[in-house]
């Protein structure tokens, strides 16, 4: 499944949510919460997060993983904390009006 335009930043950020991570790790998150409905390819992820950060929405510092891998690890901004909030309300308004369309009994006129 394709990832609509626009929602890979919130997936990101809701990741990130629970504190810093490296990008792979948030990757795996994304594809086993939506129990492997959604792959995060690696040019999308980076690209994503560079343009999140040049936003404010997180910060990264270097690190080593628990496997000894040196690593970016990203944090979630107050920046970013805003912005999740407002996607997440966002795409609840948008899967409220799509459901509204897909069970609506009236024909087009």
């Amino acid at each position: 499944m394709e990832l609509l335009p626009g929602t890979l930043d919130g997936l990101i950020l809701r990741g990130l949510s629970w504190g810093p991570k490296h990008g792979y790790a948030v990757a795996r998150w994304i594809e086993e919460s939506s129990r492997g409905a959604l792959t995060v390819l690696d040019g999308a992820l980076y690209t994503s997060l560079r343009r999140m950060e040049e936003r404010g929405w997180v910060a990264a510092e270097w690190g080593t993983t628990h496997t000894g891998r040196r690593a970016r690890f990203y944090r979630m901004t107050p920046a970013g904390k805003k912005q999740l909030a407002a996607e997440q309300d966002l795409w609840a308004d948008y899967v409220a009006a799509v459901g509204r369309v897909m069970r609506t009994a009236t024909e087009p006129a």
